[in-house]
C-alpha cells in the first residue's frame, strides 16, 4: 500500500516497536509497556509502520496482562497470546 503520511513510499513487511503508556489508577506513576518486534508493514520512504487489526488486538491483551501482573515499566518481544 502506498504511504498515507509521506504519500511516496509503500511499506512493505517488516516490525516496530509499540509502546503503550496509561495514567495511574492508584499510582503515583504512569504505566509503560514496550512491544519489540511487532509485526508491521513499515514503508520504505519514511519508516511509519501500520499494524493491522489483529496485531493491534493482541499486543493490547499483552499491555494488559503486563498491567494486571504490576507492571510499571516493562519491556516484552512481541508474541500473540489467545484472547480470554
Amino acid at each position: 500500500m502506498k504511504c498515507v503520511i509521506c504519500k511516496r513510499g509503500k511499506t512493505e513487511a517488516g516490525s516496530t516497536t509499540l509502546t503503550f503508556v496509561r495514567p495511574p489508577r492508584g499510582r503515583s506513576n504512569d504505566l509503560t509497556i514496550v512491544l519489540k518486534r511487532v509485526p508491521a508493514q513499515v514503508c520504505s520512504n519514511c519508516g511509519e509502520a501500520y499494524v493491522d487489526k489483529s496485531t493491534s488486538a493482541a499486543a493490547l491483551r499483552i499491555a494488559e496482562q503486563a498491567i494486571h501482573a504490576g507492571a510499571a515499566v516493562e519491556i516484552r518481544e512481541f508474541r500473540p497470546v489467545a484472547s480470554a
